[in-house]
């Protein structure tokens, strides 16, 4: 029966299948190594780790040890950069580890900041920014396009470009949505709003009255529509020469012609046709104004 990844094709895609680590150990090798001689990557995505859930995985690894081991890779004989297990590398010092186990694997910088990132991205506690910039970072730094990411992270292109579209929210709103005073669905309602101020007007409303995503979407919506009310330009009846042009035209061209005018001046005349000879009568018309 074939494996089951619960990371799709995520970092499955990039860790070695482990049939295949044990037939080439030098690409991978199970170690206890010193955790002194072990430092953090410093390509971690992460800035924020919770405090309490550290100290509970820390409780459990007193209990149980660390069952999943880290990835590292070599610098030098006496040290290694950790890979991926940030949380278990740091719960392992709280819990007062000497020795910690370990995949070593080689690996160059982009490797290993892909390694970092995809990991990170697995992750169920990352807010959507953490995600979106992880998302972000893997664009920029490892060239990928949003279509082989998506590959990548087992995740469809679709919801890849939500989350990028998260960053081009204000700083004030992305701390929220950092903070989880707002959810992923308002910022996905927010994103749909161009101007920055009415994105920021909402954000504070819907924090401060606790709206859900449902009356976001509301609020969105009655605001762009109201700008694209806004933006159209007016129509007006027709002053009376203007009324006595189209009736002049109409006659000339033997068909019924529509002059349409805006309150700023600007508009059409519209003259129609029934057929390619009716065309040609109305082109043969305009030729004899022109002669």
């Amino acid at each position: 029966m074939a494996k089951k990844s619960a990371l799709g094709r995520g970092l499955g895609a990039l860790i070695d299948d482990v049939d295949e680590v044990q037939a080439r150990p030098e690409k991978s090798v199970s170690n206890e190594i010193e955790i002194s001689k072990i430092e953090a990557n410093p390509y971690q995505p992460r800035t924020k780790f919770d405090e309490e859930a550290l100290n509970e995985l820390a409780q459990s690894i007193k209990e149980l040890g660390i069952v999943q081991p880290l990835t590292v890779r070599k610098i030098n004989n006496n040290s290694y950069q950790l890979i991926a297990g940030e949380r278990r590398f740091r719960a392992a010092k709280i819990a007062g580890l000497n020795s910690v186990p370990v995949y070593i694997r080689l690996a160059d910088d982009d490797k290993m900041l892909e390694l970092a990132l995809v990991e990170n991205i697995q992750r169920e506690d990352l807010d959507s920014i953490e995600v979106a910039i992880s998302y972000q970072r893997l664009i920029d730094e490892i060239k990928l396009t949003q279509e082989s990411l998506s590959e990548r992270v087992g995740k469809k292109r679709s919801t890849i470009s939500n989350y990028l579209r998260l960053l081009k929210l204000p700083a004030e709103i992305q701390k929220g949505i950092r903070e989880k005073r707002l959810l992923m669905g308002h910022a996905r309602a927010l994103v749909n709003v161009d101007d920055p101020k009415s994105q920021l007007d909402i954000f504070k409303l819907t924090v401060e009255n606790d709206f859900s995503v449902r009356k976001v979407e509301e609020l969105v919506r009655e605001l762009n529509k109201g700008s694209k009310e806004k933006k159209a330009p007016s129509k007006t009846s027709l002053p009376k020469e203007y009324e006595s042009l189209k009736d002049h035209l109409s006659q000339h061209f033997k068909t019924k012609v529509d002059l349409k005018r805006t309150n700023n001046g600007k508009g059409k005349i519209i003259i129609p046709f029934k057929s390619d000879d009716d065309l040609e009568r109305i082109l043969a018309v305009m030729d004899q104004m022109n002669s």
